[in-house]
């Protein structure tokens, strides 16, 4: 008992580790100062997909059009909607010529939805940034400037700003809250900026912001076609060209309600999966070291004094050995709970993810096997009407 107790607290503690010592470099983008003439300041396309999105669109272009210090347009792509995306796009360009619509192309065989509509985006952007933003995301009118200032002084040619997460359902409150704590646990940010690994890329596909030079050397999303997960794969393929990638903490600056239903929910995070901790050479690793560090130690103690109510043996090694297992559980199971706590603050997340961990962690851990299995049958995840192997 002893040695598995002494296991999981090493499982529990390596995300603990990890995410004390990204804390301090994960931080928003610099203050940016705004310039008093348009000359000084930086000039960027803001690319937005939209396929079926009349319930974010509006509110996403207006936070755009409300930005500061900067020179921008708005291109939206309409994805082949079957709502009434276009026509509230329509009048939004009707009331600023800073607004653009075009009319995504059928999607051709051998491509992801998002990262087709982000290649045509780019085709039309005019300006020297691009900024890749989903129609869910709202942002702070110093926004863009901040992560254009941010590009600038890492000198990194692509730049991923993580938003608040907005949750309302249950089961949004209990697992989204998670990317930051896989995020932060896992990703090591100093070893991220100084190597070009490709395997040390992430960012979150909700908002990307680049050069056009940069994106067209790398090939922009025709190098990612396939994908489902841009999060991952995008600043992957800029690393294999050579280049660095950076995060920053959006927090204050962008927020999202990325689900609005337990089953968009389930199937968002299964559809990007199969590319990142569902892959046959990651889930066994996530399901030990999650499971093991973050839910085996919870239930350790919650059974523990029904395994030990009787009396024990009467020698004092297995009375040590019980109270020693018992004192690991319980470090563990502080480790977990003190970095979801200091989440929830930082990130504004809810408190129901913090109370329900163990929960919350067995249900991710559920996506991926349930991901990973539909992969083995050959059976797709549908999004949005669209289907991928």
């Amino acid at each position: 008992m002893t040695i598995v107790a002494i296991f999981c607290l090493a499982c529990a503690l390596l995300p603990t580790v990890m995410y004390l010592l990204n804390r301090p470099q994960f931080h928003p983008p610099p203050e940016g100062e705004v310039g008093e003439s348009n000359a000084a300041a930086p000039a960027v396309s803001v690319l937005i997909p939209a396929r079926n999105e009349e319930h974010n669109i509006v509110e996403c272009v207006r936070s755009v059009l409300a930005s500061r210090g900067v020179i921008l347009e708005v291109v939206v792509l309409d994805d082949q909607s079957s709502d009434g995306t276009a026509d509230l796009v329509e009048k939004l360009a009707q009331e600023d010529g800073r607004v653009r619509l075009i009319q995504g192309m059928p999607l051709p065989e051998g491509w992801c939805g998002k990262q087709h509509a982000c290649y045509q985006l780019a085709q039309q952007g005019r300006y020297e940034y691009l900024a890749f933003l989903d129609a869910d995301v709202r942002l702070h009118p110093d926004a863009l400037l901040r992560m254009i200032r941010f590009l600038e002084t890492r000198g990194v040619a692509l730049v991923s700003g993580f938003p608040r997460q907005i949750t309302v359902t249950w089961l949004e409150k209990l697992l989204l809250p998670l990317i930051h704590f896989i995020l932060l646990g896992f990703l090591p940010l100093g070893m991220m900026r100084r190597r070009r690994w490709v395997g040390l890329g992430a960012g979150c596909g909700q908002w990307f912001v680049t050069t056009q030079k940069a994106y067209h050397v790398v090939g922009g999303h025709a190098s990612i076609r396939q994908s489902r997960h841009d999060g991952l794969t995008l600043p992957r393929a800029y690393r294999r060209h050579g280049f660095l990638t950076d995060i920053a903490d959006a927090t204050a600056l962008a927020w999202c309600r990325m689900y609005r239903s337990a089953r968009e929910v389930w199937n968002g995070l299964a559809k990007n999966a199969r590319e990142g901790m569902a892959s046959s050479s990651q889930i066994g690793f996530w399901t030990i070291v999650l499971f093991c560090g973050q839910v085996v130690p919870f239930l350790a103690l919650l059974v523990w004094p029904l395994l030990y109510s009787f009396p024990l043996a009467e020698d004092t090694a297995s009375q040590e050995s019980a109270a020693l297992s018992f004192l690991l559980w319980g470090i563990a199971a502080v480790a977990a709970l003190g970095v979801r706590g200091d989440s929830a603050i930082r990130f504004r997340h809810n408190w129901e993810s913090v109370v329900f961990h163990p929960l919350a962690i067995t249900l991710l851990l559920a996506i991926q096997w349930y991901a990973f299995l539909l992969a083995l049958i050959g059976r797709p995840i549908g999004w949005k009407g669209r289907t991928s192997a």
